[in-house]
């Protein structure tokens, strides 16, 4: 048998490995041996090279004959044709026969480094083609090294596609180590000289997503479907689902049988709070869920601004905030609007109750520029505005120290300036006897130093049986706008610095 037959042998062993094929494997070598061909012969040839079953290697080059060598790797003179043959003519091929065993060193070297490349570039094709279209899915793996906080991963599907966890797509309540099964989505691909690169993620909410599909058999096949989804990775969840079927409670499959669709999630954050809520177009109602597990009392909208106002009980304020503002940060992103938390108390101090509970006397409240009051003087007007003071509500907390410290303002000036105020925010006088007014005729009007004075007290007593009515009253208001929350709390152990909070909340 021939001495080519280990040499091809061996390239079959190299393209098992490489999953190839045998028609694959033989255009490899077939561009292996054309360079070194090329090597050989000074440059691109043409040759016809068959590659026979057994494993023998025929290799024939071709020549055309011609009166003056313009290329030598392709062409040949007549004379020297006519050595091997006499009747050869101009434009006739010569065929020359190579041996396979006549390559020389740097030859079979060429040939195997186009083969190698070739491979490569394969499997930089093949890794492009079939994670191009997988972006947000879940792949695992095994983890090969840890280098400077980057997890390299080895893929299940793929072995030879280089993946990595950067530090930022980590999990900080996590570690890892060598040898260990991982699973992560596939954030992106990115190019590099070397090919493309798997960027993974366990801290993106496409993760959470994704397990939410394995988990959950209705996401799966598309009835119950994930419409938003934040996340702060170690910290919490919070998922907004819907269903397509009216028979199917969105919330509930999700959940599982006792909480162990949620837990198996759970389990593989590390134990990371998620909060689970129904999705809903009324961003009011949105609102109160994304919440959870607080109970919101009140919520008023402002469309244009997408602006959110809700107003909570005073044992349900640490809860809405959650841990450094988490909770309330994460339900503004949820519901894609800005959401501005008060306490029922806070809110009665701002002289809210008539928004709050819907009685008394409303009145509009509204800011204008003071451009727009005819008792201000032009160069009293220009000195306010020159110090940034341009509206209304800029100047209803200034006192005459405050007006005296702006360039340009003297004591008549900041007279005429404290009466303006004082005009514009006298509240009407109420008979004795009289239910007080809900409200005051404009935004923050503030008794004087007498009246605090003589009915601090009474004020503070009234302020706390108005906040008990207030609370009864939001109880019974919220009833009718949204479901009441439930709350469910998954067994995971909980850690040093769990809050009040549960580690999993469901709202309905």
């Amino acid at each position: 048998m021939s001495d080519q037959i280990p040499v091809v042998e061996a390239f079959r062993v190299m393209a098992a490995n490489k999953s190839l094929s045998d028609s694959e494997l033989h255009d490899l070598i077939r561009d292996g041996i054309h360079a070194a061909l090329a090597r050989r012969f000074g440059g691109p040839v043409e040759a016809e090279i068959e590659i026979l079953p057994e494993g023998d290697i025929k290799i024939v080059v071709l020549k055309e004959v011609v009166e003056t060598v313009e290329d030598p790797a392709r062409e040949i003179p007549l004379e020297e044709a006519r050595w091997d043959d006499p009747d050869f003519q101009v434009g006739d091929l010569l065929e020359i026969p190579v041996a396979f065993t006549d390559f020389g060193r740097n030859a079979v070297m060429a040939a195997k480094q186009r083969i190698i490349q070739r491979v490569r570039e394969g499997e930089r094709d093949r890794i492009r083609e079939q994670f191009s279209g997988m972006v947000g899915d879940l792949v695992s793996g095994e983890v090969q090294a840890i280098e400077r906080g980057k997890i390299v991963v080895m893929l299940n599907r793929v072995r030879e596609a280089e993946a990595v966890i950067p530090w930022r797509e980590q999990n900080p309540r996590e570690r890892f180590r060598q040898g260990e099964t991982i699973r992560a989505v596939l954030a992106k691909l990115e190019e590099t000289p070397r090919g493309p690169r798997l960027i993974l993620s366990r801290a993106d909410p496409l993760f959470v997503k994704a397990l939410f599909a394995i988990e959950v058999p209705e996401i799966y096949q598309g009835i119950v479907e994930i419409k938003e989804i934040v996340r702060e990775a170690g910290g919490r969840t919070k998922v907004a689902v819907s269903s397509r079927d009216d028979s199917v409670d969105p919330v509930g499959a999700c959940v599982g049988l006792k909480g162990s669709r949620v837990q198996a999630v759970v389990s593989e954050l590390s134990g990371e709070r998620i909060d689970i809520v129904p999705w809903h177009p009324d961003p009011e109602i949105f609102a109160r869920r994304a919440l959870a597990p607080a109970r919101v009392s009140k919520v008023i909208s402002d469309s244009e601004r997408h602006v959110i106002t809700a107003i909570v009980d005073e044992d349900q304020l640490s809860l809405a905030i959650g841990r450094n503002g988490q909770n309330v940060r994460l339900a503004s992103q949820l519901i894609g609007w800005q959401i501005d938390l008060y306490s029922s108390r806070d809110w009665l101090s701002r002289g809210a109750e008539s928004s709050l509970f819907g009685g008394g006397d409303e009145y509009e409240v509204s800011d204008f520029p003071l451009s727009e009051l005819e008792d201000i003087q032009a160069t009293t007007l220009a000195a306010l505005q020159a110090a940034g003071i341009n509206t209304f509500f800029d100047v209803l907390d200034m006192d005459r120290d405050d007006f005296l410290q702006v360039p340009g303002i003297g004591e008549e000036d900041a007279a005429v300036l404290l009466a303006l105020i004082d005009e514009l925010t006298v509240e009407e006088e109420v008979p004795e006897g009289a239910p007080p007014a809900g409200a005051a005729k404009a935004a923050s009007a503030a008794p004087t130093p007498e009246e605090a004075t003589d009915g601090g007290d009474a004020a503070a007593d009234d302020g706390e049986s108005q906040a008990a009515e207030a609370s009864e009253a939001a109880d019974a208001e919220g009833s009718e706008e949204a479901e009441p929350v439930a709350t469910a709390v998954a067994e995971v152990e909980p850690t040093e610095d769990a809050d009040e909070d549960a580690d999993t909340t469901v709202a309905s």
